[in-house]
């Protein structure tokens, strides 16, 4: 995603509002280039109940955090606590979650080592993200970054020609600051940021884009259009022959080539540079074999007509949306992204991701159902405050699982390791 220099100003005003812009620059500069891997978290095949008992009690130590209702010493049975979250509700559907890491992170929000829970059902995916995050912590950590952030609804509106299409137009451009106004009384948290228009034949969509705070914001921000097209359709010069909340052009729930474009959620770009010795002792192969198998697969990607160039962040981004209260389907956009491998002047690998649709929140959703909400606690990113702070935490997160799968397709250890992990004995 492109930005003019006005978004570019923003986004460098919302970091250094964050906390000095000058301190984040000078850590990410600074950052060690290597660290001593500190006591492992227990892990095993086949699963058994002794292990779950060592990884609850090694969770414990290292974050004092306790999981009642993960572990299932205490049964969810408040189905009130629901309202909002389903109809026609009938029982939990139960996915294993497991837990990797650390996931060592430098960021303007995020700044530590992570246990990061993940919900999957499908064998080696935790093996894999739990490899990176060796080779990342190892390498000194990943520097993860949300630079910038906002949400869109797009209504259409259609008129019998151009001419009273274009009146309509002109008038609503006037009407920014009262759009703003409405947004304000219609919600707490969302602030109105920007409009655009897109003009087709005589269809004219409205993009309104908006900060949403630490929600997610999708209903957030239906809720806010709508107030500010029921003001439109009372108070235009000119009406239209009908008009729609969404005309499918926010991208919202799907990848489009808006990606990159524009920022839908959060734009979080994250980076490291791994050394040589840990790409041969973690990761089995050479940054030579890597950075080859990055170049052979973003042709592969290109010649598909994907939109974007990378190999698995839907894997740990739905895994880390089911154990945290996500809208999962978001995923479907919050996948579309970059990532870049290439060769150091020394011989290491440098690599980077980059997200232009991260979708996440903090609170509402299903963010304070009870095992949803121990695992956003077990990152410290539950409630206010902290959406930023976990988009930071899924950059890394996804760096970690590039990082390991293009090691092991590079190395042909791709098939084995789904034989070893993910597979039924």
């Amino acid at each position: 995603m492109s930005s003019t220099s006005e978004t570019t100003k923003k986004a460098l005003h919302a970091m250094s509002a964050l906390q000095d812009l000058e301190q984040l620059l000078d850590e990410i500069k600074n950052k060690p280039l290597s660290k001593s891997l500190p006591e492992s978290l227990p892990s095993e095949i086949p699963v058994s109940v002794e292990g779950i008992r060592k990884r609850l009690a090694f969770l414990l130590a290292k974050t004092d955090q306790d999981f009642p209702y993960l572990s299932g010493k205490q049964q969810f049975s408040d189905v009130s606590r629901l309202e909002g979250n389903i109809e026609n509700y009938i029982g939990m559907s139960m996915v294993p979650t497991g837990v990797i890491g650390p996931v060592s992170v430098l960021g303007s929000m995020a700044k530590g080592d992570f246990y990061i829970p993940l919900a999957t059902s499908e064998g080696s995916l935790l093996a894999s993200y739990h490899r990176g995050a060796r080779a990342c912590y190892l390498a000194g950590g990943a520097t993860s970054v949300c630079l910038i952030d906002g949400v869109q609804r797009s209504p259409v509106f259609k008129f019998d020609n151009l001419g009273n299409l274009g009146t309509f137009l002109v008038w609503i451009i006037s009407q920014l600051e009262e759009f703003r106004r409405i947004t304000e009384s219609a919600s707490r948290y969302a602030k109105l940021i920007d409009m655009k228009s897109n003009i087709e034949g005589n269809h004219l969509i409205l993009t309104f884009e908006y900060h949403t705070g630490d929600a997610s914001g999708q209903n957030m921000v239906t809720i806010c259009t709508d107030a500010i097209c029921q003001y439109i359709i009372h108070n235009a010069p000119v009406q239209p022959q009908f008009w729609f909340i969404e005309s499918n052009f926010s991208g919202d729930k799907k990848a489009t080539s808006q990606s990159f474009a524009n920022v839908r959620g959060k734009k979080v770009t994250a980076e490291i540079t791994l050394p040589q010795k840990i790409v041969h002792d973690v990761l089995k192969t050479s940054p030579e074999a890597m950075a080859e198998y990055w170049r052979s697969s973003t042709i592969g990607t290109i010649q598909s007509g994907s939109i974007g160039a990378q190999g698995h962040y839907a894997n740990g981004l739905t895994a880390l949306f089911i154990a945290t209260g996500q809208d999962v389907a978001c995923v479907s956009e919050a996948s579309v992204g970059i990532t870049r491998m290439e060769l150091t002047a020394d011989g290491g690998l440098y690599v980077s991701v980059t997200l232009p649709n991260l979708i996440v929140g903090t609170v509402g959703g299903g963010t304070a159902l009870p095992t949803q909400k121990e695992c956003l606690e077990l990152i410290g990113c539950a409630g206010a405050g902290k959406t930023r702070k976990f988009a930071e935490i899924c950059g890394a997160l996804v760096l970690a699982g590039e990082i390991s799968i293009a090691a092991a397709l590079s190395a042909g250890r791709f098939t084995a390791a789904h034989q070893k992990f993910g597979r039924k004995r």
